[in-house]
C-alpha cells in the first residue's frame, strides 16, 4: 500500500465532491492526492466495433475531466501535490484495484450514468462492499462544517479499524467524535410491568460502548467522545447522527453478518439514508 490518497472522477457533480473532499483529506494527511478516470467501452458494445478515433475521442474525454478534477483540486487545495491518471477497463474492477495501492478511496455517490432519484449508484456498493480497505462516498451536496464525527460502535471486533479510523479523523480535524450505538428492544420489553428490565439492558448497552472505547480513548486523549447509546435500529440512529456529522464511519460488517457477507445490512442502509460522507472501513 501506497501513502497517499486516491480519487475516483467521471466528472459527476458528487465525484467533483469526491475529488475535494479528498484534497482536503489528504492536506490533513500530509499525503499526496492521486485521481482518476476510467475509460469503459463495454457499456456500448465498441469492442468488437470501434469507430476508427473511438480510442483518441474516449482518451480526450478523460483527460478533459481528469484536467477539470485537478484544477478544482489544486485551487481549492493548493498545498497538496497532485497527479492524474487515465485508465481503461471495468470501472468496478478498476477501483477496486485503486483501494489495494492506496490508504482510501474517495468517490461520489452516483456518477452520471445513475438512475435519476437514485440515492446511490450500484458501482459505488459493489465497490464499497468488496475491497479491502477503506472507501469514502461522498454526496454532491456537502453541507456546512458541523465540527463532529460519527462512528457506529457495537460489540464485535470488526468495528475496531472503524473506531482507528474515526479517531484518527477526529485528531486531524480537532473537532468531537460521537459515538453511536444502537440497541432493539426484545418485544417482551414493550409490556409496562417490567420497565427495570429495559432500563438493565440499556445500562448494559451504555457500559459495553464505554469499555469498547476505553484504550482509543486512551491513544487519542485530545479527541472529545461523546458515548450515544439509543434504543432504536442502527440504520436509523446513524442516520439521524449523520444530519450534524461532518463524517460517518461505519465497519464493513457487524455482529449481525454472516461472514459471506461483504458489505453488511447497516453500513449498506448507512450508505443509503447518510446526509453527509460515509467511511466504510474493511478489516
Amino acid at each position: 500500500m501506497t501513502e497517499s490518497i486516491t480519487a475516483a472522477t467521471d466528472g459527476s457533480p458528487a465525484a467533483m465532491a469526491a475529488v475535494k473532499w479528498a484534497a482536503d483529506d489528504a492536506a490533513r494527511r500530509g499525503l499526496p492526492l492521486r485521481i482518476v478516470h476510467v475509460v469503459d467501452r463495454w457499456p456500448y458494445g465498441v469492442a468488437a466495433f470501434p469507430p476508427p478515433d473511438w480510442a483518441d475521442l474516449a482518451a480526450r474525454a478523460g483527460e478533459q475531466v481528469l484536467t477539470e478534477a485537478i484544477t478544482v483540486a489544486t485551487k481549492y487545495r493548493p498545498d497538496v501535490r497532485v497527479t492524474t491518471e487515465l485508465i481503461e477497463g471495468s470501472p468496478a474492477k478498476v477501483l477496486r484495484e485503486q483501494v489495494g495501492t492506496a490508504t482510501e478511496l474517495v468517490i461520489g455517490s452516483r456518477g452520471l450514468g445513475g438512475f435519476v432519484g437514485a440515492l446511490l449508484g450500484s458501482m459505488v456498493l459493489h465497490v464499497a462492499g468488496h475491497v479491502p480497505g477503506t472507501v469514502v462516498v461522498v454526496r454532491a451536496d456537502a453541507g456546512r462544517p458541523h465540527g463532529e464525527i460519527v462512528v457506529g460502535v457495537d460489540g464485535s471486533a470488526e468495528c475496531e479499524p472503524a473506531l482507528a479510523y474515526a479517531f484518527e479523523q477526529a485528531r486531524l480535524r480537532g473537532c468531537a467524535l460521537r459515538a453511536v450505538h444502537a440497541w432493539q428492544r426484545p418485544v417482551y420489553g414493550l409490556i409496562p410491568e417490567i420497565p427495570a428490565d429495559i432500563e438493565e439492558v440499556h445500562r448494559f448497552h451504555q457500559r459495553m460502548v464505554r469499555d469498547k472505547l476505553g484504550t482509543w480513548r486512551e491513544k487519542f486523549p485530545e479527541v472529545e467522545v461523546v458515548e450515544d447509546v439509543r434504543s432504536t435500529h442502527p440504520v436509523e440512529a446513524l442516520t439521524d447522527a449523520s444530519a450534524r456529522a461532518d463524517l460517518v464511519v461505519v465497519g464493513s460488517r457487524g455482529m449481525g453478518a454472516a461472514g459471506s457477507v461483504l458489505l453488511g445490512s447497516v453500513s449498506r442502509g448507512v450508505l443509503h439514508h447518510a446526509h453527509g460522507p460515509v467511511a466504510v472501513v474493511h478489516s
